[in-house]
């Protein structure tokens, strides 16, 4: 579970972002809105942690921004309880505003109940979009541009592999673990190069981009 947290104060996000690696989160932590820009756009998170004061912009911009590029689940947090700026926040999109001072366990419980809400609307759906390409698990189909694509077990559960990370950057390895279980069925490196190839031939040579001496992510 990866998050962006934005906070200017350092020493306050130094004792929040050891919180949240302790509870097993993997944090992406920014002092700007500049910087939380810039992890946007090469990374993809489950939820973002934003301050709304920022030394050069606002968490509200950084919210919209994270909105628009993907439906990521967003929480304010902030010194101001102000119902204006409260109201502000959820119009934008947000889905809780916790004011400073707060219990750590109170974040925590807020935390899990937001991304409860954001995993039960995505099996409500069935579907996962992601590079472009919509993914329905259940009965194990692929389309894209509303056309059903054939692939093989091995494609579908590569492309599933990466499309469940959604933009984040998988080694080699990992993707090899993802593809461990299909029928027993002994999967090498030379050989995920092989359903890597096939499957670009039929999504498209830019939906899996190759990130060098890290490995492969889908879509841009």
């Amino acid at each position: 579970m990866k998050i962006l947290f934005v906070e200017d104060d350092h020493s306050i996000a130094l004792g929040l972002e050891y919180s949240l690696k302790q509870e097993g989160y993997e944090v992406v932590t920014c002092h700007s809105a500049a910087g939380a820009f810039k992890a946007l756009e090469s990374e993809a998170f489950d939820l973002c942690l934003l301050d709304v004061t920022l030394p050069d912009g606002s968490g509200y911009e950084i919210c919209k921004r994270a909105k628009r590029r993907e439906d990521t689940a967003v929480i304010f947090l902030t010194a101001c309880d102000d119902e204006g700026n409260v109201v502000m926040g959820l119009d934008m999109g947000a889905d809780d505003y916790i004011v400073k001072p707060f219990r750590i366990r109170e974040l925590f419980s807020r935390m899990k109940s937001v991304l409860r809400r954001y995993r039960k609307g995505e099996q409500a759906s069935g579907l996962i979009e992601a590079g472009g390409v919509s993914i329905d698990p259940l009965a194990a189909k692929v389309y894209r541009d509303g056309q059903e694509l054939s692939l093989t077990a091995m494609e579908y559960r590569l492309l599933l592999t990466l499309a469940r990370e959604k933009g984040r950057v998988l080694s080699r390895s990992q993707l090899l673990e993802g593809l461990w279980d299909i029928g027993g069925e002994y999967v090498n490196d030379n050989t995920l190069t092989v359903y890597i190839k096939r499957l670009r031939e039929k999504l498209g040579q830019d939906q899996i981009r190759t990130v060098r001496g890290l490995g492969y992510r889908l879509g841009e």
